[in-house]
């Protein structure tokens, strides 16, 4: 009988050795819908296939606060490494197993926002954000500058509830170990990361109000959202390596 490996596994099978990147992320709010199948596989690379949990799709709008940014080696740079960001997210398998496919990430500050587009090719968009907590609430606000949509907005707010031991679906959506993204020249980069599991708890919605999903491209959902809130954790990033298209390791 062959038993088969766990495809999100609680820590990451091949943690990056060594990180060039560390960073720690704080606040991090989960909102997942079900989506069509077809609606994120137009927005895929030949290399990538969709991943779903039992048989469906899922967008994640997933808003969070950006702290302590700082390469291997070396203190976090004062202000540049402390701002808000706000991802849309999709789920995906390629040549390495699952990952992250992001859609886009608006981020609050213009460097890092420049340097994500040069070095790794992220669709990073640089917006006027801000996060708060108000008692057991988080609030996010983030209004796109560039490149556009310009003007594309998103309100969320949560209030934190009990922690929960997470489910089968929340191991899919939260256990990757590894984003792709595609370089100027077509092929398709694997990007390690490792990090603690995250401590989440169940949230109740508040407030939404959110262009960026279908900026990104993706029908605005009708349904309400899964909720978590994962808390706190440290983060290391690997170096971005070419797994289609080329064998070359990138700097």
């Amino acid at each position: 009988m062959t038993v088969r490996a766990d495809p999100y596994p609680p820590r990451s099978p091949d943690p990056p050795a060594p990180p060039i990147m560390r960073q720690r992320w704080t606040a991090v709010t989960y909102l997942h819908w079900p989506v069509p199948t077809e609606a994120i596989a137009r927005l895929l690379p030949p290399d990538l296939d969709v991943d779903t949990h039992e048989g469906q799709a899922w967008v994640g709008l997933v808003p969070f606060v950006m702290r302590d940014v700082a390469a291997r080696v070396g203190p976090p740079l004062p202000w540049l490494s402390h701002f808000c960001e706000t991802n849309v997210r999709t789920y995906v398998v390629g040549p390495r197993g699952p990952g992250v496919w992001f859609c886009s990430l608006d981020a609050a500050r213009l460097l890092p926002v420049a340097t994500a587009l040069t070095a790794f090719r992220l669709p990073y968009r640089w917006a006027r954000m801000a996060a708060a907590r108000r008692g057991d609430e988080l609030r996010f606000w983030t209004r796109r500058r560039w490149p556009g949509p310009r003007g594309a907005r998103s309100l969320v707010g949560v209030r934190e509830g009990e922690r929960v031991e997470p489910d089968a679906l929340d191991r899919f959506h939260t256990n990757r170990w590894a984003l792709y993204t595609v370089d100027r020249a077509g092929r398709l980069l694997h990007l390690p990361v490792d990090h603690d599991a995250w401590p989440l708890r169940a949230g109740t919605l508040t407030h939404l109000r959110d262009d960026l999903v279908e900026a990104a491209g993706i029908p605005r959902p009708t349904t309400p959202p899964r909720v978590r809130v994962g808390g706190d954790v440290r983060v290391v990033a690997g170096r971005p390596r070419v797994v289609a298209g080329g064998t070359r390791s990138l700097a």
